[in-house]
């Protein structure tokens, strides 16, 4: 008992040493840095990409864009970017980053707490900044990730992290980007793939009426506290009070509904207690594009790289799903399918969105603000992230083509300011294998 105790105490401590990245953090220089000489795609609503133009930042600020020669103070520091784009960092609305590392550990899936209603838990608080999967998101292109607890009916807090930094405090955009919910099923019958028993009418009842007895009780909990504030502290109801209407900054209930009955159910249960909404999976948003319109509800797609899911549904269904919402004027923004590791593949399933949306009018510039603007928006960030504007934070990317193409090169990236490393463990292995097969001869090595 005690060799089997040993040997999974050193596997667990194998597992973590394994599942640290080991790339230095960013620092903010003490000069100005002027990048000359691109084209700069600042992803403003309307605005035209800047040909020859430069983009000047300074204590983490952009504090000048434009186009042609400029003259700069002495200790600026100049990148050449002759032949060169510079685009917004990327944003990747929903995943685990930070959260999960190796699924096999239970000790590395931090996504999910125990229990069914948790609203006072806070996904950031949980980030892991030495995990190996938010520099290889970062080398695509992925400065910044929305971050979102799971599990239960009220999962938690979700949060937006920047991908560098020493702590998770370091890291924090935004420590509060609403509550993440998972909207029950308000249909009767039997559930998808035939598993469990019947769903009946008192099930689906009960389930509802779970969500209203929650939110009575978060507002009786908030007279109480005005009435008399020696009121005990619950900290469960005290996470709920952001959610509910007259607040200063209301903070939105991120509800993950897919199906066109649990969507109508959702939006229209929420607008009778006037709260936000954010509809996070949305596969039949465009059924309900009214709705949604007029209650301002922007969805978060979950990616495209997905089957059909019903037996008549177009063999393209989930690769139009941008281009068929976007169409209607509905606000959205585009997350990546994978949650985890695969989170780089963001401005593929992009890419992907635009070849199958071009007959719907869907074209890159539509794509790239999916995965930039509209996503700072929709996860609260949009004041200082998302598009390239004096005042802004200087979170961009320098790459030698769109970063929708899988053979684009990206050649350095800022976040807030600070340069960041754009290693990984990929590419530290990719180095050591081309290093060997060069002094075997078998490949010669790049100039």
């Amino acid at each position: 008992m005690r060799i089997a105790t040993a040997l999974s105490v050193s596997l667990l401590a194998a597992a973590s040493a394994f599942a640290q990245d080991l790339t230095p953090r960013g620092e903010v220089p003490d000069h100005p840095i002027a990048i000359t000489g691109a084209t700069i795609h600042t992803m403003v609503e309307g605005a035209d990409p800047i040909e020859g133009g430069y983009v000047l930042f300074e204590d983490g600020r952009i504090t000048d864009i434009g186009q042609g020669d400029r003259m700069f103070i002495a200790t600026t520091r100049i990148i050449d970017g002759a032949g060169m784009h510079v685009y917004p960092g990327l944003i990747a609305a929903g995943t685990r980053l930070g959260l999960a590392e190796i699924g096999a550990v239970r000790a590395m899936r931090d996504f999910a707490e125990v229990g069914s209603i948790k609203p006072e838990v806070r996904a950031v608080v949980a980030v892991n900044p030495d995990s190996t999967l938010l520099p290889v998101a970062r080398t695509n292109g992925i400065l910044l990730v929305g971050t979102f607890p799971s599990g239960g009916l009220v999962s938690g807090q979700a949060g937006v992290i920047r991908l560098d930094g020493w702590t998770w405090e370091d890291m924090t955009a935004n420590a509060n980007a609403g509550i993440v919910m998972s909207w029950p099923s308000v249909r009767q019958g039997y559930r998808a793939f035939g598993g469990g028993q019947p769903l009946t009418e008192a099930a689906v009842r009960q389930r509802l009426e779970a969500i209203d007895r929650l939110f009575d009780t978060a507002e009786a909990y908030r007279d109480a506290r005005a009435a008399d504030p020696s009121t005990l502290i619950d900290l469960r109801l005290e996470a709920m009070l952001d959610l509910l209407p007259g607040v200063e900054d209301q903070k939105p209930l991120i509800i993950t509904a897919d199906d066109v009955e649990r969507i109508q159910s959702a939006v229209t249960w929420a607008a009778g207690r006037g709260l936000k909404v954010i509809i996070r999976g949305g596969r039949d948003a465009p059924m309900l594009a009214e709705l949604l319109k007029k209650h301002d509800v922007p969805v978060i797609v979950r990616g495209v790289h997905a089957f059909p899911r019903r037996n008549d549904s177009p063999v393209d269904e989930a690769f139009t799903l941008p281009a068929r919402l976007d169409a209607t004027g509905v606000r959205w923004c585009l997350a990546p399918r994978d949650v985890d590791e695969h989170v780089r593949n963001l401005p593929y399933e992009a890419a992907l969105a635009v070849a199958y949306g071009r007959g719907l009018g869907f074209d890159e510039t539509d794509a790239m603000a999916a995965i930039t603007r509209s996503a700072a928006d929709i996860l609260g960030i949009g004041d200082d992230y998302g598009t390239l504007e004096v005042g802004k934070s200087a979170t961009l990317l320098l790459t030698d083509g769109t970063p929708l193409e899988m053979t684009t090169r990206l050649d350095a990236a800022f976040i807030d300011g600070a340069r960041v490393d754009l290693s990984n463990k990929q590419t530290v292995l990719r180095d050591k294998y081309t290093e060997k097969y060069h002094r075997q001869g078998l490949i010669e090595r790049d100039n």
